[in-house]
């Protein structure tokens, strides 16, 4: 668990004491590649830390998975409306790796939002994940499909190999066969 603890101190540094309840309120899970850890429908009724692994958050549109985002380890987890509301989740979450990972119930992360270092760490980790979902929309909605294939690779280099090119080209919205189109030219203009 220290690479949780890393991960929490990235944003706030937080007492042993304080550490000490924290790792003790989660649990250990592992899931097997290909695995559905929440299913669209259900509540959710855990926020994670995906220790090592990736996963997918997909929705179901028109009878097709659409990709919404990916989670790469080291990196915290849940279907946020349902958790927090206890609703039917909207999307779901599929293991694409093994991962390994530490799950935490509401009422468990509740009591820990009593501890001020934990608040703090919730509170500016919300804050990115908002800043992270405005960026991803406005490049779905103002940049071509080429450069955002271009500014993942940049910016998560090696997660492409990870992802199968039909998830990847559905999070990018567009065909497989054009994101092969993209791939090749990419390939092309780094060997000029």
């Amino acid at each position: 668990m220290s690479a949780f603890r890393n991960f929490i101190e990235s944003y706030v540094r937080l007492p042993d004491e304080e550490w000490d309840i924290i790792s003790g309120a989660f649990e250990p899970r592992v899931y097997k590649r290909n695995e559905i850890i929440l299913q669209s429908g259900e509540i959710c009724r855990f926020f994670g830390f995906l220790e090592k692994g990736l996963l997918r958050f997909f929705v179901e549109h028109d009878g097709n998975e659409v990709t919404k985002f990916f989670t790469i380890a080291p990196y915290c987890f849940t279907s946020a409306f349902s958790f927090r509301n206890q609703a039917p989740a909207t999307e779901s979450i599929q293991a694409l790796e093994n991962c390994v990972a530490y799950t935490i119930s509401l009422k468990n992360a509740d009591l820990l939002l009593e501890l001020k270092h934990w608040a703090i760490f919730t509170r500016k980790f919300t804050q990115q994940v908002q800043y992270q979902t405005e960026q991803l929309m406005m490049e779905a909605k103002t940049t071509p499909a080429a450069e955002r294939y271009r500014l993942l690779l940049e910016n998560y280099p090696g997660i492409v190999q990870r992802i199968p090119l039909k998830h990847l080209s559905g999070f990018l919205g567009i065909a497989p066969q054009s994101l092969s189109r993209i791939r090749k030219n990419y390939i092309r203009d780094l060997r000029k």
